[in-house]
């Protein structure tokens, strides 16, 4: 015959305990249900392991024979329960992630090393490149894409990671030696660090949501962020950069905000993998805490690659 371990389970209980009745409280059972269990691992076994009346309760010689491997096998299973819960309490394994450069230089730098301290058993690979990267012919678990407008729908589930604002900055050197914007319109005559030649025009939006179109004196073009961070940083000019990428300068003082009550729009970077790997633990851990473990059902949806 072929044994049933939740017969298995009642029947060490039962001894355990020396009642049909105690071992049935223990279990939640009803006592009839466990006189059952055990009578049915009897018949199957074609042997009687427990001499029972109403006023007692005894092994046979072939039930304590029985008791002793039964209780082996109820404690190896346990053990191995044991096992994949704690498995699935640490997340442990290889997460293979994908990001541009200015999102590892200026956002995954300072939380990689952290997740590493707070998930030690995590192998974490991350991939930096600029290029268009196919998360499941590549096989990786997670990409982060930042972006100025929505993600359009596809197979990848998305979760936002964050939303900053595009702040100028400038020198102080560069400040003093120019008048100070006090208005949007005054950034005309400055010196401009700009993206690209077609992003000639700063949209600028207030607090309170006025909106300006100001276009400064292209001083410097380049469609890299470092470039235009270390640009502004050396007094070359005004930059339009996020807030994360400039916060450290502006700590230090090697830049300065210029016009703070005005942004030139918002950026946002989002957590995208394939449905299936966003369910393993390991790969959901990450994702929690790349996301600050908001776990917002509204931010959860279908996205481009």
């Amino acid at each position: 015959m072929r044994l049933n371990l939740n017969d298995l389970h009642v029947f060490v209980r039962a001894v355990d305990h020396g009642s049909f009745a105690a071992a049935a409280r223990h279990l939640g059972l009803p006592k009839s249900t466990v006189s059952k269990r055990v009578a049915e691992l009897e018949a199957g076994l074609g042997t009687r392991l427990i001499h029972r009346t109403s006023r007692s309760f005894v092994l046979t010689d072939a039930g304590r024979d029985f008791y002793d491997h039964a209780r082996a096998a109820v404690i190896e299973a346990e053990a191995a329960e044991s096992v994949i819960q704690r498995r699935q309490a640490e997340p442990q394994g290889l997460v293979r992630i994908t990001a541009s450069v200015p999102v590892a230089q200026f956002q995954l730098a300072d939380r990689l090393p952290a997740l590493a301290g707070a998930y030690p058993k995590l192998d974490l690979q991350l991939h930096v490149t600029d290029r268009f990267v196919d998360l499941v012919r590549e096989g990786f678990d997670i990409a982060i894409r930042s972006h100025f407008a929505p993600l359009p729908d596809s197979d990848l589930v998305q979760r936002r990671m964050n939303v900053e604002g595009i702040t100028l900055v400038a020198a102080p050197g560069y400040l003093s030696r120019r008048d100070i914007p006090e208005r949007p319109e005054d950034i005309a005559g400055h010196d401009g660090l700009l993206t690209g030649p077609a992003s000639r025009t700063w949209r600028l939006t207030s607090r309170d949501g006025r909106e300006v179109h100001v276009a400064p004196e292209a001083r410097l073009v380049a469609d890299e962020s470092l470039v235009l961070l270390r640009a502004a940083a050396a007094g070359l000019g005004i930059a339009c950069l996020p807030g994360s990428m400039a916060a450290s300068f502006i700590e230090t003082g090697e830049l300065a905000r210029v016009l703070p009550d005005w942004t030139a729009g918002s950026v946002t970077s989002t957590i995208l993998t394939p449905h299936r790997r966003g369910q393993l633990p390991a790969v959901r851990a990450v994702i929690d805490f790349l996301a600050g473990g908001t776990g917002a059902p509204g931010t959860a949806r279908r996205a481009a690659p």
